[in-house]
């Protein structure tokens, strides 16, 4: 292979060392030949650097159509780079140092060493990669906590570790920026002292204000066990009234009904209230029936009369016998000849005043072992049924023989029967309970569905205080009728109320 052509890939060292140029024009020539050859250099360079594995590849010279192939790239030409750019920066310094020389407004443009410059330039970028430039902060940066922006100048805040502008800084709850020098927190989330209280701190339901703080600071509060009725603890003395059926405290924004014997009612249980012994009897027949379902018919035709908490309590003066619920009684099962006055009329709403009650004295002469029931008028249709199953249950007894029973187990075993009937009243119950294992499917069917047809007409109302008055069954706390029906309910539980009242009747106790 012929040798290399020496006009290619060979440049001399440009010499623009020494004084300066004389003239423009002079200067100018020289720079332009050495800019040719810079050029020569650059495509000798860009033709070694093709090749590869250390190889170059083949070039086309001239006319003749002669290959052959590039020499090898030596030190000194990986070094004529470095060189190179040297000399370009020596005689652009040269160029400027002699135009400013020149008096002023006598000064040549300098074209070409800016076209040198920038060729420069996109030769030094070529060797090295670029890089994006990282976004940064200065170190006094704040970010703020709200809208995540950086605050720059002007006034913040510092709170919870963090920075915030002053519009950023915000409740919870409103939304409004908060500007008091105090505040509340949950967690981290800031709150107005105003919307943290209205929102955490409990509120009496009777006066709807805030409930306040004992002598320890801490907030006390008394809570119905089923309502979950919130109150202060001062309007336990302060004469609020309560519903003497379900015993809520009557709200200062709602009123309740005050009845001819200073009891109150409040609306709901006002609802379904029962007035005369007229609008009982209904209610009577049906729960003689429930018992007639369970084999436990009652004999005799035991009068039932509906009269007012004075006439109760006289009667219960003049009861010789028998265990009565404290501190108020609300039924009674005589035994005794008294002259009871009962109410035949029932009342006329006056504004939220009962009024025009009419009553009827009424002798009642023993026939039985049973002289009359008694039930306190102005109760909700469930609690009248509660009342009268548990005063039937004690007639039923004495009918039966029970003679001289322990007080914890006839009120327990009553309280059984009337806790069985509210049950079987409610939706989503069993119906008639068994008495026994042997009872017969047909008076269990017939009573079952004499149940289910009163249950379609109650409303939600209704059906909660059914609820509420099973749950003052299961939890009173007095001894005869709170321990007396948990032993009572637990032996009917385990053997069946036949058993254990048979059991009864021979022991005088609850089968263990």
């Amino acid at each position: 292979m012929a040798p290399p052509n020496s006009g290619v890939h060979h440049i001399s060292n440009p010499c623009i060392y020494g004084g300066f140029v004389s003239s423009y024009a002079e200067r100018k020539s020289r720079f332009m030949k050495w800019l040719g050859k810079l050029f020569k250099s650059g495509s000798n360079r860009g033709g070694a650097r093709g090749g590869v594995g250390g190889r170059a590849h083949p070039q086309l010279l001239g006319e003749e159509n002669m290959v052959c192939s590039a020499p090898a790239r030596s030190l000194d030409d990986r070094s004529r780079a470095g060189k190179e750019g040297e000399e370009l920066d020596h005689a652009l310094a040269l160029s400027t140092a002699e135009d400013w020389k020149r008096p002023s407004g006598y000064r040549w443009g300098t074209k070409d060493e800016d076209l040198a410059r920038s060729l420069q330039g996109t030769l030094n970028s070529s060797s090295f990669p670029s890089y994006d430039i990282p976004q940064y902060y200065p170190r006094n940066c704040r970010l703020c906590g709200g809208c995540q922006r950086d605050i720059g100048f002007g006034k913040y805040l510092g709170c919870m570790g963090e920075y915030f502008h002053p519009g950023c800084f915000r409740c919870c709850s409103c939304g409004y920026p908060i500007t008091e020098t105090e505040f509340s927190l949950s967690g981290k989330d800031p709150y107005h002292k105003s919307c943290f209280k209205e929102l955490n701190h409990p509120k009496c339901e009777v006066c709807h204000q805030f409930i306040p703080t004992n002598a320890s600071g801490l907030i006390e509060y008394r809570c119905h066990p089923f309502w979950s009725q919130k109150y202060c603890p001062s309007h336990e003395h302060d004469n609020t009234a309560r519903c003497c059926s379900c015993e809520r405290l009557e709200s200062w924004d709602a009123r309740y009904y005050s009845l001819e014997d200073g009891r109150r009612l409040c609306l709901e249980c006002m609802e379904s209230a029962i007035m005369d012994t007229g609008d009982c009897q209904p209610l009577y027949h049906a729960i003689r029936d429930y018992y007639e379902g369970m084999i436990m018919k009652l004999d005799q035709e035991i009068p039932m009369l509906l009269v007012q908490r004075q006439a109760l309590n006289e009667a219960i003066v003049g009861e010789k016998n028998g265990y009565h619920h404290m501190p108020e009684t609300r039924g009674l099962c005589l035994s005794e000849e008294q002259t009871v006055s009962s109410i035949q009329k029932r009342p006329k709403i006056g504004g939220y005043r009962l009024v025009g009650m009419r009553t009827e004295s009424r002798k009642l002469t023993r026939k039985c072992e049973v002289t009359a029931i008694l039930v306190l008028y102005g109760l909700p249709r469930l609690l009248t049924g509660a009342i009268l199953a548990h005063e039937l249950m004690h007639g039923w007894l004495r009918l039966k023989g029970y003679r001289n029973l322990n007080p914890e187990v006839e009120e327990g075993i009553c309280q059984v029967l009337s806790y069985m009937w509210l049950e079987s009243e409610l939706p989503g119950s069993k119906g008639m309970p068994s008495t026994s294992t042997s009872t017969s499917a047909a008076s269990s069917s017939s009573s079952s569905s004499s149940s289910s047809s009163k249950k379609g007409g109650k409303s939600h109302v209704e059906n909660k205080l059914g609820e509420f008055f099973m749950h003052q069954i299961a939890h009173d706390a007095t001894p005869a009728y709170g321990e007396g029906f948990r032993a009572a309910n637990a032996a009917v539980s385990t053997y069946g109320l036949r058993r254990t009242l048979d059991h009864i009747r021979y022991t005088g106790n609850f089968p263990l």
